[in-house]
């Protein structure tokens, strides 16, 4: 077993698996114990030929079932340390929705883009209407699919796709109409431009939303994005904090406050979120969307401290990587813009395929509530036909599902080792990659891999242990210093304010029943002792 801190432990390769967009496309690489964060996402970028990678981030859950970003700045191991070695699981996602997708500068950028956003449609989280919803549907068969074909696309065949969360069969006829009378010559890239004009002018395009309560218990979701801080109560947006009103954020234990000017009137509004954890969360993610669009360059961008206590130690926050305006700005960009290669990824409602890791993955999270789900329309109904066995609750509420739970469970697990084994235990890393774009493979024995498993489960006892130093016992001390520092100041120093304060009854009677005492025990135990 490796001894932490040693020269080889900080040489062992700890491997993870990437999920994209598509949650059929997997990749497998390798990091080092001391890497950070931007490195691992600057080669999945690299890997996908995207250049302006600023907008995309990669994203976990702990062992709390809490979320995070990745930090770019900071060690990816020491981030993710709490789960399982050979249980680390990373999805590539949109950090920053674009305001504006057509002022990216390439077509392979933007592809992207669409993807997540069908990915949002297909969650519930790109809310819209019941004619926007099959508008939206039918440009997404229009892509993939191609023109309307009357021997190919018979009956219902828009029921066994997995395109809105909610499909009704009025929507899905909706969808076929404008699919078979509308959009008939459109090739793929016309309906990604159509889709991301129609998407990107939604309220609830970028939201990501929060589940949180307000002042009076009332059940809300607070969603952040390029426009500001947005409250949702079941499909009715209540409010809109610009950036340009907001002038502070912080958080304190469960509660996080915003503090905007309203009205030329300083106002404070606080959310309560079901964890501190959960907290932490939303205010590192309300932090990185203001300073990304707001500020003008990444070198104006201060350190952000938030959530200290009288025991504990405040959250600080340091942004990495560049802004927005420091991206759109950039010219640096002089290659001819590569091909886009679209995978069709429209998903059948039921499949008889055999389960792949990646399948395996989608199945397992289905039960999991931490995301929301769906905005559902107040006047009319919206219902998924996925199983008619499973109704889902048609109020108006906003329904949560966690669709890209980063956890794998034993049984994915048992999937990816019976694959490795019956490849030899090769292992597709994406840092050696050929001229031609393709990954070189190598093998891996079963001895180097128990051995690595091992070497980091120690170095993960030995980093929770300096946790619990740096967490518990290190502020405790620290307040214990800051109270005698306190006590001696008042009753040793001779400013006349602290002189007052000393003349109290209760301070002279603890001076003398207390401090002296213990003053004269330490002067002989410590110093006189020494003289003499």
């Amino acid at each position: 077993m490796m001894k932490f801190g040693s020269k080889n432990s900080a040489n062992t390769p700890i491997k993870c698996t990437i999920r994209l967009l598509d949650d059929n496309q997997l990749l497998y690489s390798e990091f080092q114990i001391n890497e950070k964060g931007s490195s691992l996402i600057s080669r999945i970028c690299e890997q996908l030929d995207l250049i302006e990678k600023d907008y995309f981030g990669l994203r976990y859950v702990d062992s709390k079932r809490q979320r995070h970003w990745l930090e770019p700045s900071k060690s990816i191991f020491k981030q993710i340390r709490d789960m399982e070695a050979d249980n680390i699981l990373f999805s590539f996602r949109v950090k920053f929705y674009p305001p504006n997708p057509f002022r990216l500068k390439e077509d392979i950028t933007r592809y992207q883009i669409y993807l997540q956003l069908k990915r949002d449609l297909l969650h519930g989280r790109l809310y819209c209407n019941t004619s926007e919803a099959a508008l939206l549907g039918a440009y997404i068969l229009q892509a993939e699919l191609g023109d309307f074909n009357p021997e190919e696309h018979i009956d219902n065949y828009v029921n066994e796709l997995k395109i809105l969360l909610k499909q009704t069969l009025q929507l899905e006829e909706k969808m076929m109409d404008i699919h078979k009378n509308e959009l008939k010559g459109k090739t793929a890239a016309e309906m990604e431009t159509i889709f991301l004009k129609k998407a990107c002018i939604l309220d609830t395009y970028g939201v990501d939303p929060h589940a949180v309560k307000d002042q009076r218990g009332n059940q809300l979701y607070l969603g952040i994005n390029h426009t500001g801080i947005l409250t949702f109560q079941g499909s009715k947006k209540m409010n809109h904090f610009s950036w340009s009103q907001v002038q502070k954020i912080n958080f304190e234990g469960k509660m996080f406050i915003i503090h905007i000017i309203l009205n030329e009137k300083k106002q404070t509004i606080g959310f309560k979120c079901p964890r501190g954890s959960s907290c932490r969360h939303v205010w590192k993610c309300a932090v990185e969307q203001m300073l990304f669009f707001t500020f003008p360059s990444s070198s104006d961008v201060p350190n952000v401290v938030s959530g200290g206590g009288f025991f504990s130690w405040g959250t600080k926050f340091k942004y990495s990587g560049r802004v927005e305006r420091e991206i759109l700005e950039d010219m640096t960009i002089t290659r001819e813009s590569p091909s886009v290669t679209r995978v069709g990824s429209l998903r059948r409602k039921s499949s008889s395929e055999p389960p792949t890791p990646s399948n395996l993955v989608i199945n397992q999270v289905a039960g999991f509530n931490s995301l929301p789900r769906s905005l559902t329309n107040t006047s009319e109904e919206y219902n998924t036909s996925i199983d008619s066995s499973n109704q889902i609750d048609n109020s108006s509420v906003l329904e949560t599902l966690l669709e890209d739970q980063e956890i794998m469970t034993s049984k994915i697990e048992q999937e990816v080792h019976h694959e490795e084994i019956l490849n030899d235990h090769l292992l597709i890393d994406f840092t050696t990659m050929g001229t031609d774009g393709s990954p070189l493979i190598q093998s891996i024995s079963n001895q180097q891999s128990g051995q690595k498993h091992l070497e980091t489960t120690a170095i993960r006892n030995s980093e929770s242990s300096l946790s619990f130093l740096r967490q518990t016992l290190l502020p405790v001390i620290f307040a214990l210093f800051m109270m005698v520092l306190i006590v001696v100041i008042i009753l040793e120093s001779d400013f006349d304010v602290i002189a007052t304060i000393r003349k109290a009854p209760e301070i002279a009677a603890f001076k003398k029943n207390y401090y002296e005492p213990s003053k004269d025990f330490l002067l002989r135990r410590f110093i006189r002792s020494k003289i003499f």
